[in-house]
């Protein structure tokens, strides 16, 4: 991975010299001529992170698989039901860009505390919710903790961990962040086949309590904090800019003329807001106040590698949401038999990560990804051909040939994004990078179960399911294009030319 950028940047970070500077850290120097060895406090922190980030991530999905048990226990339709997990990536899309101030202003360990304090607290109410609006705000301040934990890992990452082993460090803590949600579905399918969907909370809430005590006892700050201001209107615009877009995508696909007038303009008022939160970031970025500065994506590959994981997320968390319908609704498959199913692809892509870190720094991101973004496609289009009568086992198959290009793509597309960019750009880079995943995946979710529930209402599930899978596949037709463009940059990282 030293070819990525300079061995200049290979060691430890200067103090950044913008407002999201993670500061100071103990790596070794840079000129050090063998890859530095981490201290064991620095192992000690992003242990503690991982394990942290490991639980909010498997909340994040554990949910999928309860939707249609949540639909009758709650009285509320699909495209209710389907704001647990659109409302919760909404949340993390409008949280996260203000995670770079707060990475600035608080202490890690601060960061830490508040973060895993949301999360528990919000999974503490929804044990207890007595009704969807309760749920769905439970869900909201889980996403709040989610929306800082992610960003918090990635920055860590990219201050304590020299260049030339950010591969590995990466193919290990994909372990995490691909194994989590594989074993969401399969958590939530044993849970709800002998209890209440409330015991899903109740499950994680004594492991969530744990990774909060372990981190208050043991992890220490990492660099220092700054005194800068928030721009109030930055925050502002956030939430009509990802909240209008999100919206608008998710009530477009049903109902008549007359109720999709609303949906059109919540997605016109997002754009506008959207563009004015950019033409904002621009002007404080002469100030060198952003609250997400955009001088990241003057780097081409932190461009490209955003874009493309922009494109998997849309087609990827739209199926993460159909598959589970599908095998329910379609093949009547209970609530465990699901989380069976979709098992061995997640625990595949998780496994791999490694495997995939090390082929990475031998001959770059090209092959993989562009590999990984043709598996991607073609078993999005055989799941595009299932039907009631489908064997299960070509449906693991299928599930377990994502789940490995899905592996193939990200870990690249994290690696080679993130690895141009100066110490300065590091919060910057991760939080526009979670960003636009969250974003992507509530509008891959919103998009094709809109989709699914328009064209079912007409001619039955199965052809809804078809049209929604064979939109995600159409929509995946870019990772490929995009994936034949990612490049190993030698040498020093070139800015894009203005």
């Amino acid at each position: 991975m030293s070819t990525d950028v300079s061995s200049n940047n290979a060691g430890a970070p200067a103090p950044g010299a913008g407002p999201a500077s993670p500061g100071p850290t103990p790596a070794a120097p840079a000129s050090a001529p063998a890859p530095a060895k981490m201290s064991r406090e620095s192992v000690t922190i992003i242990v503690t992170l991982l394990v942290a980030t490991f639980v909010v991530i498997l909340n994040e999905t554990i949910m999928n698989v309860a939707l249609q048990r949540l639909m009758v226990d709650l009285g509320a339709d699909a495209p209710t039901v389907q704001w647990l997990s659109t409302g919760f990536m909404l949340t993390m899309a409008v949280v996260i860009p203000t995670t770079g101030f707060i990475l600035q202003r608080l202490s890690t360990r601060a960061v830490f505390l508040l973060a895993m304090g949301l999360f528990s607290g919000g999974t503490l109410l929804a044990a207890v919710a007595p009704g969807f609006e309760v749920l769905l705000l439970a869900r909201i301040v889980q996403a709040g903790g989610t929306a800082i934990m992610l960003p918090l890992l990635m920055t860590t990452i990219l201050t304590l961990v020299p260049l030339e082993r950010r591969g590995a460090v990466m193919g290990n803590v994909s372990i995490a962040i691909s194994v989590a949600p594989a074993l969401g579905p399969t958590v939530s399918g044993l849970i709800l086949q002998h209890f209440s969907w409330r015991f899903m909370f109740v499950f994680v809430l004594p492991i969530a309590l744990a990774a909060l005590a372990i981190g208050a006892r043991y992890l220490t700050n990492i660099g220092e904090t700054e005194k800068t201001r928030l721009d109030a209107l930055s925050v502002v615009l956030t939430v009509p800019a990802f909240g209008g877009l999100v919206y608008g995508l998710s009530q477009i696909g049903g109902g008549d003329a007359g109720s999709r007038t609303p949906a059109v303009l919540a997605l016109a008022a997002g754009v506008l807001a959207l563009a004015a939160f950019v033409l904002r970031q621009l002007k404080l970025q002469k100030s060198d106040r952003p609250l997400l500065d955009l001088r990241a994506f003057t780097f081409r590959m932190f461009t490209v590698s955003v874009l493309l994981l922009v494109v998997a997320m849309v087609a990827l968390f739209g199926a993460v949401i159909l598959l589970p319908l599908y095998l329910q609704e379609i093949r009547g498959l209970k609530s465990l038999e699901t989380g069976l199913v979709l098992l061995p692809g997640g625990l595949a892509m998780g496994l791999l990560g490694p495997f995939i870190g090390r082929v990475f720094d031998k001959i770059g991101p090209l092959p993989l990804t562009v590999t990984g973004s043709v598996m991607m496609v073609l078993s999005l289009w055989q799941f595009s051909m299932l039907d009631a009568a489908s064997p299960v086992g070509w449906i693991i198959a299928l599930h377990v040939t994502l789940s490995l290009g899905l592996a193939l793509v990200f870990t690249p597309a994290f690696t080679t994004g993130l690895n141009p960019l100066p110490p300065h750009l590091y919060s910057h880079g991760s939080a526009i990078m979670s960003t636009l995943q969250q974003v992507a995946g509530a509008a891959g979710t919103a998009l094709l179960v809109s989709i699914y529930a328009f064209v079912a209402a007409a001619s039955g599930m199965v052809a809804g399911m078809h049209a929604a899978f064979l939109t995600a596949a159409v929509i995946a037709l870019g990772a490929v294009v995009l994936s034949a463009m990612m490049r190993k940059t030698a040498g020093v990282a070139q800015p894009v030319a203005h």
